[in-house]
């Protein structure tokens, strides 16, 4: 069973519910490479991490089997699941499908106040990154295009977009950073909000698709590695 102590976990701060705090820390653990495919972890020993009980916790872990992040090992805990090549690759063409077009629609849609909230997240991803922080950076990353997406005015979008973007970067984040070449993708959120600034969805759709790209590609190589 694999030790989770030396796990590098988010603050539970700025949550409401316990289940929910569970399943975005879980999240962002595996999303930044902290928890791994092929290591097995126990509700009882992550519960003990976080200091509840392991009720919420393996009901966050159940969660995340639904989202296909992680699957049951019987009798022994939870992995995180492995995404193959073609799997990515097909999430991607999906993201493809549906992002730039809702990006488009924000900068349609985004007032001064949508993009100075955006702004403030992108800043984030960016300080977060520069830092070396990557459980700040996938959160914040996230929070990112979730209101992006939002503001596409499109709500039934937002969770399927989210678990997408989720699944496509699977363990592959750390990498990229001992790599050192997550710069070009976090400069990007800057870009996008002064497009949104101007209004120009043209343009916000164009960079979305070399954003999504750039991610599988880079991900891709880290992954081969």
């Amino acid at each position: 069973m694999t030790d989770v102590a030396s796990i590098k976990l988010p603050s539970f701060s700025k949550r409401t519910s316990l289940r929910e705090m569970v399943v975005d820390a879980l999240r962002a653990a595996i999303v930044s490479g902290e928890m791994r495919p092929g290591e097995v972890y126990s509700a009882p020993a992550l519960a003990a991490r976080f200091g509840v009980s392991a009720t919420p916790v393996r009901e966050a872990m159940l969660d995340l089997v639904k989202q296909d992040m992680v699957e049951v090992v019987p009798n022994k805990g939870f992995q995180v699941v492995t995404v193959s090549d073609t799997e990515l690759d097909e999430i991607t063409e999906i993201r493809l499908l549906l992002e730039p077009p809702a990006a488009a629609a924000a900068a349609r849609r985004a007032t001064p106040a949508d993009v100075a909230e955006l702004t403030r997240l992108a800043e984030a991803v960016v300080d977060a990154a520069a830092k070396g922080d990557l459980i700040g950076h996938v959160e914040a990353d996230r929070a990112f295009h979730e209101r992006l997406v939002e503001l596409s005015g499109n709500d039934q979008l937002v969770p399927i977009v989210l678990q997408l973007r989720d699944r496509s970067r699977l363990y592959g984040l750390s990498s990229l950073a001992e790599r050192g070449v997550l710069g070009e993708s976090v400069r990007e959120h800057l870009t996008m909000c002064e497009y949104l600034a101007a209004g120009d969805a043209e343009s916000l759709e164009r960079l979305m698709r070399v954003h999504i790209r750039r991610v599988r590609r880079e991900w891709a190589d880290g992954h081969a590695t």
